[in-house]
């Protein structure tokens, strides 16, 4: 107890800052993965894409971030283990906050798109199991995360499959593309709409309409929900008629995916903000536990999050972005398949809405596997020569390393801390 009293505010500044450092990495490498489709497929410039990210993904984590922040803080790793003393879970957060934000760095300069969650979880797990006890990690709540690594990738596929191939039927493929086009993406538009205004109502807003005692229903929030998404439809519409038809019989769809361009914008927003409300617990998890440790002297099973520790976690993403995220960007949306505004549309509203199912449901899936997944199963929905094996052979083995990488520089950062402040 002497050490929290002695070096508390020490101890949580330290933390703070290495909050800010893991969140600053997964602006700078998770990012890409939201924002990559958008630049590959040419809907988007780069600079475009990265205000864009910057506000919404500021957004998701701020609005929307508190419910996934849960389990990474305390769903890991068991409180009441005989063997976890305060200032052991203080050390072992600030270790794997530290540990993560060093790996993302690395992998970030070599323009690898690993996962932060993979980063954060593999580095709790490390200082707990070998600093404090094998018995002091939840395998059961980690069996169910690595469960979630691999369904992410496998849902948001399929997602975007169906979504690619219901644009191929009902556009792409049809004697009318441009006029249907018109007629069907409206739609599309809705859902978009319809899926951001959900997860900020039902998670995000949530302890908003607590404070100033509102509750509201499943069936108001759907419908609340229902006209954000017709009043994105309406403006949706506006722009789609300031697009004329300039097909030609070289290229058809050049009008067809003019169209699907200013649908990518919304899609963009949309990931953009689910990244944002999944991926801000990666940094904010640990340092709220730190927080509440520092603060009451002892372990809690719940501890309140408090405003500020969102609002850090949101301004280190938009700087990580803003400084290095390009790095990543420019690669991803090309390397894996051929992506143009209908194929890029289709990645990202897949893995938008696999985002949002995470974060609505608490588990900390990885935006990563999300992404590559729902590109993947846009590529497949062309055939197996549309992608390419060597690269997602160099993507697989990256998130291979990550695991052992983070828990690795957790225990060497874990005892550093000990020996400095025991």
């Amino acid at each position: 107890m002497s050490i929290l009293a002695e070096h508390g505010q020490t101890l949580l500044i330290l933390a703070c800052l290495f909050g800010v450092f893991m969140a600053w990495g997964v602006g700078a490498n998770d990012v890409a993965n939201a924002m990559g489709t958008s630049v590959g497929s040419k809907a988007l410039t780069i600079k475009q894409a990265i205000l864009i990210a910057m506000v919404f993904e500021f957004l998701g984590a701020y609005l929307a971030g508190g419910e996934v922040t849960s389990t990474i803080r305390k769903g890991i790793i068991d409180p009441s283990n005989p063997l976890m003393t305060p200032e052991l879970l203080v050390f072992g957060m600030m270790s794997a906050l530290l540990a993560a934000g060093t790996w993302l760095l690395i992998a970030s300069a070599l323009g690898w798109p690993v996962s932060t969650t993979h980063s954060i979880v593999g580095a709790i797990v490390g200082f707990a199991a070998v600093g404090i006890s094998v018995d002091a990690v939840e395998w059961a709540k980690v069996s169910k995360i690595v469960a979630s690594w691999v369904v992410s990738p496998v849902l948001a596929g399929t997602i975007s499959f169906m979504l690619f191939r219901s644009v191929q039927k009902s556009i792409l493929n049809t004697d009318t593309p441009f006029a249907n086009a018109q007629r069907y993406i409206p739609i599309y538009m809705f859902f978009v709409g319809f899926l951001m205004a959900m997860v900020t109502i039902l998670k995000g807003l949530k302890h908003v309409f607590k404070d100033i005692g509102m509750k509201l229903s499943f069936g108001e929030s759907m419908a609340i929900a229902a006209l954000i998404g017709l009043a994105v439809m309406m403006i949706g519409i506006y722009f789609l008629r300031k697009v004329k038809d300039e097909g030609n019989e070289d290229n058809r769809y050049a009008s067809v995916e003019r169209v699907f361009a200013i649908l990518m914008v919304f899609t963009a927003c949309a990931m953009a903000f689910a990244h944002g409300s999944n991926d801000v617990a990666n940094a904010v998890g640990p340092l709220a536990a730190v927080y509440g440790v520092v603060s009451t002297g002892e372990i809690a099973v719940k501890t309140a999050m408090p405003g500020w520790i969102l609002l850090l976690g949101g301004a280190g993403i938009v700087i990580g972005l803003a400084t290095y995220g390009w790095k990543v960007i420019a690669t991803i949306g090309k390397k894996i398949t051929e992506l143009t505004p209908s194929r890029g549309f289709a990645a990202e509203l897949g893995a938008a809405a696999t985002v949002v199912l995470a974060s609505g449901t608490g588990l900390p899936i990885s935006t990563t596997h999300t992404l590559v997944g729902a590109v993947l199963g846009v590529g497949l929905a062309r055939g197996i020569g549309a992608l390419n094996l060597r690269v997602i052979g160099t993507i697989f083995t990256s998130w291979l390393i990550t695991l052992p990488a983070g828990a690795g520089l957790a225990i060497i950062f874990f005892f550093l801390f000990k020996g400095i402040f025991s």
